[in-house]
């Protein structure tokens, strides 16, 4: 590790001759990361292991300062970069898929279902849990809007939803 430090320090100082040592050095095991993640779709390795390089000293090699050797060593982290980079590179070369103003209408018709009011036992919920799922089910409000009428925190409005949905699940026969 202490040589990867020096390798290091050289090259963010601007050292042209540790920037060609460190390509040099992992120049193959970029490409072959890259390799690893494209395969044979036609994409040109070399062209996106270029992209890694460029990417590792852009901003005055900022990506690059942002090793820490603490966490990895400098062969794993450059491997994480480059497939991240060819996963980059893949995404953005995937073909578009159709616009939802294209789509036929039709194609988003959902079947109507039938609701069905569950009869909750008396003495399941509590009366603040029972009105909290009544707001937010029945008169389709908002969480914030629950709390305010309340007079109430939000979270104290999600923590009781949760727990009248565990009450409600356990009683049921579902699994949390």
């Amino acid at each position: 590790m202490t040589g990867e430090r020096e390798d290091l320090s050289g090259l963010l100082a601007g050292n042209k001759a540790a920037w060609d040592s460190f390509v040099a050095r992992f120049a193959g095991l970029i490409l072959a990361a890259v390799r690893r993640v494209v395969g044979s779709d036609g994409i040109d390795v070399e062209d996106i292991a270029q992209d890694v390089f460029v990417r590792l000293c852009k901003n005055d090699f900022r990506l690059l300062r942002q090793y820490d050797p603490t966490r990895a060593g400098l062969s794993t982290w450059l491997t994480i970069v480059s497939r991240s980079v060819a996963h980059d590179t893949l995404r953005r070369r995937r073909p578009q898929t159709q616009t939802i103003d294209v789509t036929p209408e039709a194609a988003f018709a959902v079947e109507p279902s039938i609701t069905e009011k569950v009869k909750i036992p008396d003495g399941l919920l509590s009366p603040r849990q029972q009105l909290v799922l009544t707001m937010l089910y029945e008169r389709d409000m908002e969480v914030a809007e629950i709390a305010a009428m309340l007079s109430i925190d939000a979270q104290t409005v999600r923590s009781t939803h949760h727990k009248a949905m565990l009450k409600l699940r356990a009683h049921f026969g579902e699994k949390p």
